[in-house]
C-alpha cells in the first residue's frame, strides 16, 4: 500500500445489531448510536461480558494471527511485510488507518460517541530480534536468524483483535480509541521517538497511552501492574584500550591492553557499588570484549569493550557517564596505554502515571478477579514505551505467558522463548476494556 496522508476508511459503518446492550440513547438516521446520558454500572456490566464473549469469539484468530507475524518475522525498520499484514487486517475490520509513519508504522483510530471528548492510545511493537529460534513448532520461524523472541508478535497479533473488539462497540463508548502499531522497539534511537517526532500523538491527542509485555515469569491468565519508576533508562557503553603488542612469552616489551582491560572492568564496578547512591538504581554491564588482532601467544594491539549503563535517575546518568570516562582514561594513562569512551544515548527510564496505573490495575481486577493481578517490582530492562510516557500519561504493564506444566518457562531474548497461547483469550479482552474504563474515568 502507498503511503497515506489521511485516515482511509475501508468500508462504511454497518448497523450495530450484534451486540445486545441495554438502550440508553437514541438511534439516528444512519443507524449511529447517540449516547444520552453517562454509562452506568449496569451497561457497563453487560459491556464487560460482551467484550469477553468477543475475545472468545475472535480466540482462534488471534492465535493464527500470532503465529503469522511469528513465522514470518522482520528485524527492527525492516517490518514491511508485518505492517503490510497489519494494513490488510484493519481493512478487513473496517477500521480507517494511516500508514507509513517511521516508514512501516501505521495509527488506526476507532471513533465512538463524541469522538473528542477523550482519546485513549493503545500500542504494540512490531519487530524481532537477530535470534535463531530453537522451538520444533508448526509456527517456527521461516527466516533463519530472526525469531519473535520477545513477543512482539502477541502483542500486534492483541492489538489487533482488541482492536476489533473495540469497533464492535464503538457506539457504546464515548471518545476516540487510537491503536499504534509502532516498528523498532528493540533498537534505538527506538521507533516510538521516530513515530512521535512524525506526530503520531496529534491529530488526535491522546489523553492516555497503555502498553503491554508479555512475561514469562507470570502464568497465562495473570497480569502485573507497577505505579511510577518501572524501568531503566539504557545507553550504550563501547571502549577501546591500546597498547603495544608484542609476544606473549615477553610481556616487558608490550603494553597489554588485555590486562588493562580487565583492571578497568573490575574498578568500573566501584562506580557502582561505593560513588553511586545506593538508593538509586543502577548497572554496568560489559557483554562484549575482543581483541583487534592478537591470539593464543600474541599480546594485541587493542582491545574493546561494549556494554550497557542502566538507571533510574537523569542526574546520575549524565554524572556516572563522566565518571566512567575519567576512570577508564585515568587507568589506562597510569599503565601506559590510551584509551577512548563513547557513549551511545539510548532509551529514557519508563514511569507510569500513578493515577492512570491504578485505575487500569482496578479495572484489570474487575476483568480479570483481583487474585490474577499482581503487583510487579522495578526491572533494570528498558523499553521504548518510555518516549510515549514522556508526552502522554502512560500505563505499561505484563501479561503472564507462562505455562508451567507445560514446559512454557524460557524468558525472552532466547532462541526458546514461546508463550501459552490461552494468554491472549484473557489480554485481547483485557485491552478493549482497560480502554473503555479510561475512556469512562472522566465522567466519575
Amino acid at each position: 500500500m502507498q503511503k497515506s496522508t489521511k485516515f482511509l476508511q475501508y468500508c462504511p459503518n454497518k448497523p450495530f445489531t450484534d451486540i445486545k446492550l441495554p438502550f440508553v440513547g437514541v438511534i439516528d438516521k444512519n443507524n449511529a448510536y447517540l449516547c444520552t446520558k453517562k454509562t452506568n454500572k449496569k451497561t457497563m456490566k453487560q459491556l464487560q461480558a460482551s467484550i469477553k464473549e468477543l475475545a472468545q469469539q475472535y480466540h482462534t484468530e488471534v492465535v493464527a494471527i500470532r503465529r503469522h507475524i511469528h513465522a514470518n518475522p522482520e528485524l527492527s525498520f525492516e517490518e514491511h511485510q508485518t505492517s503490510q499484514y497489519v494494513q490488510q487486517k484493519l481493512q478487513e475490520y473496517g477500521i480507517p488507518f494511516q500508514n507509513g509513519i517511521a516508514d512501516t508504522g501505521v495509527v488506526a483510530l476507532i471513533e465512538g460517541k463524541n469522538p473528542h471528548r477523550r482519546v485513549v492510545a493503545l500500542r504494540a511493537d512490531m519487530d524481532a530480534l537477530p535470534i535463531l529460534e530453537e522451538n520444533n513448532v508448526p509456527y517456527k520461524s521461516q527466516k533463519a536468524g530472526v525469531m519473535h523472541a520477545c513477543g512482539h508478535d502477541a502483542h500486534t497479533a492483541n492489538l489487533l483483535i482488541a482492536g476489533r473488539i473495540l469497533h464492535q462497540l464503538r457506539h457504546h463508548i464515548e471518545g476516540t480509541i487510537k491503536l499504534i502499531f509502532q516498528p523498532a522497539e528493540e533498537k534505538s534511537p527506538g521507533g516510538a521517538s521516530i513515530m512521535i517526532q512524525e506526530g503520531v500523538l496529534e491529530n488526535p491527542r491522546p489523553d492516555s497511552i497503555i502498553g503491554l509485555h508479555v512475561y514469562p515469569l507470570l502464568p497465562a491468565g495473570e497480569v502485573g501492574f507497577r505505579s511510577g519508576m518501572m524501568m531503566a533508562s539504557s545507553d550504550e557503553v563501547y571502549l577501546s584500550i591500546k597498547g603495544k603488542g608484542g609476544h606473549g612469552a615477553v610481556p616487558q616489551h608490550s603494553i597489554d591492553p588485555v590486562a588493562i582491560a580487565c583492571q578497568i572492568v573490575t574498578a568500573l564496578q566501584q562506580i557502582v557499588s561505593r560513588q553511586n547512591d545506593p538508593t538509586v538504581p543502577c548497572v554496568l554491564t560489559f557483554g562484549k570484549i575482543y581483541s583487534v588482532g592478537g591470539s593464543y601467544n600474541v599480546i594485541p594491539e587493542e582491545v574493546k569493550l561494549e556494554g550497557t549503563l542502566r538507571t533510574m535517575n537523569e542526574t546520575w546518568r549524565a554524572e556516572a557517564k563522566n565518571r566512567i570516562r575519567n576512570m577508564v582514561e585515568g587507568i589506562a594513562t597510569a599503565m601506559g596505554a590510551q584509551a577512548s569512551v563513547n557513549f551511545v544515548q539510548g532509551y529514557p527510564f519508563l514511569v507510569n502515571d500513578d493515577a492512570l496505573t491504578q485505575r487500569c490495575q482496578q479495572a484489570a481486577q474487575q476483568y480479570l478477579g483481583k487474585d490474577n493481578v499482581t503487583d510487579l517490582p522495578m526491572r533494570m530492562t528498558a523499553e521504548d514505551f518510555a518516549y510515549y510516557s514522556q508526552v502522554a500519561k502512560g500505563c505499561f504493564f505484563r501479561i503472564g505467558t507462562a505455562n508451567f506444566d507445560r514446559g512454557i518457562t524460557s524468558n525472552i531474548h532466547t532462541p526458546t522463548f514461546d508463550i501459552d497461547e490461552q494468554a491472549l483469550l484473557h489480554s485481547t479482552g483485557l485491552m478493549a476494556w482497560l480502554a473503555i474504563c479510561e475512556l469512562e474515568a472522566v465522567a466519575e
